[in-house]
């Protein structure tokens, strides 16, 4: 994001602030984040595109819960993938730790990632629970719209897995693209 132009300056950059010498993106632009998105259902991951640049270092996710709760979550966690969907890095065990609605969560990587190749990069979530937690999203309205319209374009958001647990698979296989594509924040 081209930070000034001449004496204009990029309106999301105003919205977010000056972030001197550290990483801040965002899978969609928080002001976009107003429907109540389902995620996916316990055991599977979400993952959604994230634009990073070289130098990037990502230690943390933050995400918003929306108006449900976890109910009797066992495990989960977060996850960064690479643009071919391989696992970089991901949180300790979410286990039984409680999510409560309307809320923001930021979970920290087991280790720092510095990126080194720009791309779309994807951070994937998962919940095990009797009820996961819904999330601040944007609705696309149509799932056709998160997968690869054209040859070689991204795809934006796709669900993956089943029964995952604590441990994110290693890679993203056998994807269904979904509608909703949470807000998450990368620091």
């Amino acid at each position: 994001m081209t930070k000034q132009n001449g004496n204009l300056y990029n309106d999301d950059y105003l919205r977010q602030g000056s972030f001197t010498n550290a990483t801040c993106q965002e899978s969609v632009p928080r002001i976009n984040a107003g429907t109540n998105g389902a995620i996916a259902a316990t055991g599977v991951e979400l993952s959604v595109a994230i634009p990073l640049n070289a130098g990037d270092v990502v230690t943390n996710i933050t995400f918003v819960t929306a108006t449900t709760a976890a109910d009797t979550p066992t495990a989960g966690y977060a996850v960064l993938r690479d643009p071919a969907g391989a696992k970089l890095v991901q949180t300790a065990d979410f286990g039984s730790t409680a999510r409560a609605a309307n809320t923001k969560y930021t979970v920290a990587l087991t280790a720092p990632y510095t990126v080194t190749t720009p791309g779309l990069y994807y951070v994937g979530i998962s919940f095990t629970a009797g009820t996961i937690p819904t999330l601040r999203s944007l609705d696309l309205g149509n799932a056709a719209l998160a997968g690869a319209l054209i040859t070689n374009m991204p795809i934006l958001v796709q669900s993956h897995g089943s029964a995952v647990g604590a441990v994110a698979p290693a890679t993203i296989a056998t994807p269904t693209t979904t509608a909703i594509m949470p807000y998450v924040l990368v620091s």
